[in-house]
């Protein structure tokens, strides 16, 4: 429902590996949702479709003033929310290669103007006309990776491509370093970014290395003039060269085709002959794939369209067993061992396949072209290598749900060691505060001396004292034995005080036990004869004398 603007940015990159996605034309948006998408797989992809109003009203845009002398981050800032991608056939987001590590030693910029396959054409129509403004994009370039050197690959079986790229380098130059325009030989597959450094360079990169580990950046022709578009124009990617080509086709060449343009209006625009048309390929010969509907879009990376006819490509004989002939593997330039690769592959030994280094693949289609079996080799290393990425993505899945898992048990184990130690402290405080009110209790006189009450009164003094003193005692045994058990090696020093004052309340409390029985003890002996009080009579105190020697 929301209107759009040419040049609108309508999604954002959410990856490291990614690109924001900007409007091509104006218009409305009418659907978000999966359709058809240009890929091996044939699967769906969420597509923004646009109704077009055929205003062609752009954004408010503008580019760098002197961008040959504007800050680096600036430079990287505008090529990303440009969405500029790999425009050769990979789609790599462009702002991660032109940042190479810090510690890269960077060499070597190439720029690859190769177009190894046949019917391809853009990037020559490119160069031709638009020449200036490539060099221009690379001088940007430069800028940002500050190599030592900047080499441009181009076939020799583009004269006038050459011509004007070299006329184009020397009204340029990037300050003292002079931007080299060198043929290479029209050998397939020699436009593959690793075939061409070692063409240029003579540097081989390792497995499972980039090019930035052997000190060299590598960026499509294509991609340095949408660099130019972005930085002097400030115009993001919205558009690019695609050659529409093929038997079926009546008026073959190259066009500006706008990123997401269905198929269908290339072909109508070429004028098609539905009648001749047998396959569509996205792509060059070898390392194209055949498209299933006629609805897919352009996208960053189409720079082919290929209608052909029946006998310009006929459809493959079916697969025979391998004969184990070695032709793949004499072709492979990547030196790899298809027959073993095809194997493992077919069988989704995925260990095996990564251990012959099936990632280094880069599908040119060499090996399944002089098959004699007809084994579309390709086909089953795309499938192994989405089996892989597959595999990789649920294992990270499921990494992910094991840290949650362990990160859970972590806060679990973590709120019960906290409850403990809250038990605890709070045990440790019951314990001292009965400790202290056992030794005041101790404090606290219990002595009977000078109480002037009656024999039970007294008793029943002397008996609270005892049982009071005895509680006391007991008490402050039982937190002494608590603080024992969970003192730590600070408060073990201090246990010492503790049962000091345990022996004085024991001591305490047997003090008053023997206060108690000894007055039990008096209380049930007979009374001492006392004389009287005033004088009596001899013969009264004789009778008396007498009695109480009677009842002694």
């Amino acid at each position: 429902g929301d209107t759009v603007l040419k040049g609108q940015k309508i999604a954002t990159a959410r990856g490291f590996v990614s690109a924001p996605v900007h409007a091509s034309s104006s218009g409305t948006i009418i659907e978000i949702g999966p359709r058809a998408v240009q890929h091996s797989s044939q699967i769906d992809g969420d597509c923004i479709i646009i109704e077009t109003d055929g205003k062609e009203e752009w954004i408010e845009h503008h580019g760098i003033e002197d961008p040959l002398n504007a800050p680096i981050d600036l430079l990287s800032e505008h090529i990303r929310e440009a969405g500029i991608t790999g425009m050769g056939g990979a789609g790599f987001p462009t702002i991660i290669k032109l940042s190479p590590p810090p510690k890269a030693n960077i060499e070597s910029l190439i720029i690859n103007a190769v177009e190894c396959e046949p019917y391809i054409t853009a990037d020559d129509m490119l160069m031709r006309e638009h020449a200036d403004e490539i060099i221009v994009g690379i001088q940007i370039m430069a800028r940002l990776v500050n190599p030592k050197s900047i080499l441009v690959g181009i076939e020799d079986n583009k004269p006038e491509a050459i011509a004007a790229m070299i006329a184009a380098a020397q009204r340029n130059k990037v300050q003292d370093k002079a931007i080299k325009i060198i043929t290479v030989p029209t050998k397939y597959p020699s436009g593959s970014e690793k075939q061409l450094i070692q063409i240029l360079t003579g540097k081989e990169v390792p497995s499972g290395s980039i090019p930035a580990d052997v000190g060299v950046v590598c960026q499509n022709l294509g991609t340095a003039h949408a660099v130019f578009q972005a930085i002097v124009k400030g115009e993001p990617l919205i558009r690019r060269v695609t050659t529409l080509t093929g038997d079926a086709i009546k008026n073959p060449g190259n066009v500006w085709a706008l990123i997401g343009t269905p198929i269908a209006h290339l072909l109508q625009t070429a004028g098609v002959d539905g009648s001749k048309l047998s396959r569509l390929i996205m792509g060059g010969p070898m390392m194209g794939f055949t498209l299933h509907s006629t609805e897919i879009p352009v996208i960053k990376s189409s720079n082919c369209l290929i209608a052909s006819t029946t006998e310009e490509l006929p459809m493959q004989d079916a697969e025979q067993a391998c004969i184990r002939c070695s032709s793949c593997t004499q072709v492979c330039p990547m030196q790899l061992l298809p027959q073993q690769l095809f194997w493992y592959s077919r069988s989704k030994e995925l260990e095996k396949v990564q251990q012959y280094n099936l990632l280094d693949c880069i599908e040119c289609g060499a090996c399944s072209y002089v098959c004699p079996s007809n084994i579309p080799l390709v086909q089953y290393f795309r499938f192994a290598k989405g089996e892989i990425k597959k595999h990789v993505v649920e294992t990270e899945r499921s990494d992910h749900a094991r840290l949650r898992f362990e990160a859970r048990q972590d806060r679990l184990d973590k709120e019960l060691a906290e409850k403990e130690a809250k038990r605890k402290a709070r045990a440790e405080k019951t314990a001292k505060a009965k400790a202290a009110k056992a030794q005041k209790a101790a404090l606290e006189p219990t002595s009977t001396e000078g109480v002037t009450t009656n024999p039970e009164d007294q008793s029943k003094i002397l008996k609270t004292a005892m049982a009071k003193s005895t509680k006391l005692w007991k008490d402050a045994e039982k937190a002494l034995s608590v603080v024992e058990s969970s003192a730590t090696e600070e408060q073990k020093n201090q246990l010492e005080a503790h049962r000091a004052k345990v022996d004085r309340l024991k001591e305490k409390a047997e003090k008053t036990q023997r206060a108690f029985k000894e007055f039990k003890a008096k209380a049930t002996a007979p009374p001492a004869t006392t004389p009287a009080a005033t004088e009596t009579p001899l013969t009264e105190r004789k009778v008396n004398s007498d009695n109480s020697e009677k009842q002694a």
